[in-house]
């Protein structure tokens, strides 16, 4: 009774430090993302989530030998370490998620693509929440450090892989971003260069209908 009561207050303040630290890290974001760039934010996140990982695999590994419960020094410090962790998420993988492939899609395919990048974000948080507590019970502490090896390939993947998109115009991502990244350019060809000419025609002629519109119903 008492070791439930106590995993109850634990998962209750954890619960309440995700809760305050989502939205302020979220604005860090939203402010941030344009001044230092994408791929800044995730590589900088991926350091206090590599590390809040690690240290929390290490800590219940030395603090839980011989069922024994862990000390309240060592709680205090895990409790941060989960914070780091939110905090870190909050304002990289969690926000950018959602704007970085909407930003990288191609206008023809943008509503496609970034369909498929929500179905599968989706499923992905559904799998991972569904198989938690029971990788919790058969891995223990490995499990932290099991996430802390997928932060280490994510991060591969951002700093080898990923588009920065900071301050690019959509209708220029092929232009300006992908002939200059050291991979896709072997992949862009010149009619890639005219679709993109032709989705600029496109957003031009858009943008001046709006316009038209616009002065038209300022005239009545």
């Amino acid at each position: 009774m008492y070791v439930t009561v106590n995993v109850q207050v634990a998962i209750a303040i954890l619960l309440q430090c995700n809760a305050m630290l989502r939205l302020p890290s979220t604005l860090v974001s939203i402010y941030s993302v344009d001044k230092v760039g994408r791929r800044v934010l995730l590589l900088e996140a991926r350091v206090q989530m590599f590390a809040s990982q690690v240290i929390i695999g290490i800590l219940l590994a030395t603090g839980m030998k011989e069922d024994k419960d862990i000390s309240k020094g060592m709680a205090i410090v895990i409790v941060l370490m989960v914070c780091t962790f939110v905090s870190a998420f909050a304002w990289s993988w969690g926000p950018l998620a959602w704007l970085i492939p909407n930003e990288t899609f191609p206008l023809e395919t943008r509503s496609a693509g970034q369909s498929v990048t929500v179905c599968v974000n989706l499923l992905f948080t559904f799998v991972i929440a569904q198989a938690f507590l029971s990788m919790l019970c058969h891995f223990k502490y490995r499990i932290f450090l099991f996430y802390a090896g997928w932060v280490l390939i994510m991060s591969t993947f951002v700093l080898f892989l990923l588009l920065e998109t900071k301050n690019v115009p959509i209708e220029e991502m092929i232009e300006k971003v992908c002939r200059q990244h050291w991979l896709l350019k072997k992949y862009v060809t010149d009619s890639d260069l005219i679709d993109d000419e032709d989705g600029d025609a496109y957003a031009d002629q858009e943008t001046g209908k709006a316009n038209g519109k616009a002065h038209h119903n300022s005239q009545l």
